[in-house]
């Protein structure tokens, strides 16, 4: 962001079809907007903290969306953009968008290119990442983001994603995650699950989350503190593929009670990522 301009102004739309406002149409189409967003190469943030956390982590705005009141509020914020600022009254919000804009604020952010798995993997870096989560076929995108919320919040360093996970970056997981999808690093596998042969070859134990006959406890687990530790997650009600289950060191279960057998996909991450912290 540059210093602000106080010559800047927002810029008031009054009609819907307005095709300045074209990022912005139906949001609630989950459909359209996961086969518009990636191909147009943007992304949208709600709210004003998920906006300005969006700004800071360095992505770059094509345009913000703001009700009167918000445009006020965020002045300081704007005024360093050179993106355009368009003012909206809710009820246009409301027609363009296909929901209350309750929050008053929206953003269409440039979608960043994505780094090989290797390379986020690298050993090489000061920076690498000792612990990783890999989320295989997460369809849902609130698991998703919550995933990413217990990540930045648990110290998870990155996280990798399958081809069929949900797009970390659609409004509903970015929302849900409170902006972390914009800070943790993540990508995704292109040939998996071949792709998790990587882990191996960069040093990490793989340990995928199961209900099965011969895994460890997690507490077990986190006793043996790998030097580098990958945390596979799968959906709740089919679990981890076979392949990918093949291809890990260790089989983990959370210990239950009271007739319990798993946990939410979100839930689980947030026990797992808590119980290895370094």
């Amino acid at each position: 962001m540059t210093a602000p301009d106080p010559r800047r102004a927002p810029v008031p739309v009054t009609d819907p079809a307005d095709p300045r406002l074209a990022d912005y149409t139906d949001l609630t189409d989950v459909a359209l907007r996961s086969r518009r967003e990636p191909a147009e190469g943007l992304f949208m943030a709600e709210g004003e903290k998920v906006i300005r956390r969006a700004l800071l982590a360095g992505h770059r705005a094509r345009s913000l969306l703001l009700t009167p009141r918000w445009a006020e509020q965020l002045r300081e914020l704007w005024e360093r953009l050179e993106a355009p600022v368009y003012v909206v009254e809710p009820e246009i919000a409301r027609e363009v968008t296909g929901y209350h804009v309750h929050r008053g604020a929206l953003a269409a952010l440039h979608r960043p290119a994505l780094p090989a798995p290797a390379e986020l993997l690298a050993d090489s870096a000061e920076d690498a990442p000792r612990r990783v989560a890999v989320l295989e076929d997460i369809v849902d995108h609130a698991n998703v983001g919550a995933a990413f919320r217990n990540a930045a919040a648990l110290g998870v360093d990155a996280v990798l994603l399958s081809p069929r996970c949900a797009d970390p970056l659609y409004r509903r997981a970015v929302k849900v995650s409170m902006g972390a999808v914009l800070q943790v690093p993540w990508t995704r596998f292109t040939s998996y699950p071949d792709d998790l042969a990587l882990l191996g070859d960069h040093g990490y134990t793989t340990a995928a989350l199961c209900l099965a006959d011969d895994s460890v406890t997690l507490d077990d687990l986190a006793a043996r503190r790998p030097a580098r530790l990958a945390l596979l997650l799968g959906t709740e009600g089919e679990g981890l593929s076979a392949p990918a289950l093949r291809r890990s060191d260790l089989r983990v279960r959370i210990p239950m009670a009271a007739g319990v057998d798993s946990l939410n996909v979100a839930a689980a991450s947030a026990v797992a990522f808590y119980a290895t912290r370094p």
